[in-house]
């Protein structure tokens, strides 16, 4: 199996603290709009154990270029606050969060695939294109889903 690996990044409008509150909580925040921030291709997401950072277990399916893939990640956090990591079967993603100033961050997201046969061949050549479309779309619903949860949070601490 080959590995393909794809980055995606973005100066976000929200407080560091939030955004990453919203990555980490898979049960609450993690899922498909209005509820949540995942682009259409995450055709389901399921909490298997946990549901709120490290130890939390989930399995997701993802519908793009016309395939379907179903994967169960386990989720870390090396940096709690700052990295979130979602591991499995020797790929996954990790999410970086960084603060630029009190009400901006820094948001890389990292992932990498393992295809066989010709998916393996064919992912150097389209993935870029499909991945950037797709994180660019999840990136800029994370950054609306975040701005809403702190003026939330914001009223209710008012």
């Amino acid at each position: 199996m080959r590995p393909f690996q794809f980055a995606a990044e973005r100066l976000i409008d929200a407080p560091a603290s939030i955004v990453y509150h919203c990555l980490a909580d898979y049960q609450a925040h993690h899922r498909h709009q209005p509820e949540g921030f995942l682009p259409s291709a995450f055709t389901r997401l399921d909490v298997l154990e946990g549901g709120v950072g490290a130890g939390t277990v989930i399995r997701f399916t993802t519908r793009v270029g016309g395939s379907s893939a179903t994967r169960t990640q386990t989720v870390s956090e090396p940096e709690p606050g700052r990295v979130l990591v979602e591991s499995g079967d020797g790929e996954g993603s990790t999410f970086t969060v960084q603060p630029r100033g009190d009400h901006r961050c820094f948001v890389r997201i990292e992932t990498v695939l393992r295809s066989g046969g010709i998916q393996g061949w064919l992912m150097p050549l389209v993935g870029p294109r499909i991945m950037r479309g797709l994180y660019a779309d999840e990136l800029s619903r994370l950054e609306r889903y975040a701005q809403s949860h702190a003026r939330t949070a914001a009223g209710a601490a008012a």
